[in-house]
């Protein structure tokens, strides 16, 4: 059987017209949409970030309910002191860029397989991406800021310049504090011990005949000049 629909009784508010219910609701839905399809992209648009200024450290965060699992951390970065209250996990890799902003040192594969990350602790070339901030807890770190004296360059850097030692530059810094550690370790003796003891730095460019180049021309000059 049909239902049986009773008609909306006139008066006041009631006068529509078959189909004016469903213009009225189709018109506001478009209203509705048009707000929204403003309002929206205004709140996802994110945050701007202050500026921050390269090679200066940076202030420590505000305290939150995990700063009782916080490290303190005193150490020696280029032959400054620096005091760090740090979560255990965070390596020393991300604790000189992020904190100190020095970026020199490269964020390459982060695995230690590349070698971009190359630093010295207390005068051995590491890994920073493999060594936990606090495990330099109370040493002295060098990064490619920290190799040159004053205005003169370390005779690794100058030979990587006069040998042409690189193309791009990403695996440079890298290369050059791992350089300096092997000649340091006494592996220069032939241009297979200098391969095999720089085999751990990788370059993407292929600069490698050049990079063994200016390896063998700062031997020669620190051993001149020692």
């Amino acid at each position: 059987m049909p239902h049986d629909v009773s008609p909306v009784p006139a008066g006041p508010g009631n006068e529509a017209t078959p189909g004016s219910s469903r213009r009225q609701f189709i018109t506001q839905l478009a209203a509705l949409s048009a707000t929204l399809g403003v309002t929206l992209p205004l709140a996802r648009q994110p945050a701007r970030a202050e500026p921050v200024t390269l090679g200066q450290p940076q202030p420590p965060p505000p305290p939150n309910e995990d700063a009782d699992r916080m490290v303190d951390l005193h150490l020696q970065v280029n032959g400054s002191p620096v005091h760090w209250l740090l979560d255990p996990r965070v390596t020393l890799l991300d604790a000189l860029r992020d904190r100190l902003q020095l970026t020199g040192t490269k964020k390459g594969c982060d695995h230690g397989a590349c070698g971009a990350c190359t630093v010295h602790v207390n005068g051995q070339r590491v890994l920073s991406c493999l060594t936990l901030a606090a495990m330099a807890n109370g040493k002295d770190v060098t990064t490619i800021e920290g190799l040159a004296h004053d205005d003169r360059l370390h005779p690794v850097q100058a030979a990587f310049i006069a040998c042409d030692g690189f193309q791009c530059g990403f695996c440079t810094p890298g290369q050059i504090m791992s350089a300096a550690a092997c000649i340091n370790e006494g592996h220069t003796g032939s241009d297979d011990e200098i391969r095999e003891f720089m085999s751990g730095n990788l370059c993407r460019c292929g600069a490698y005949p050049n990079i063994l180049d200016a390896v063998k021309l700062a031997a020669r000059q620190m051993k001149e000049g020692a």
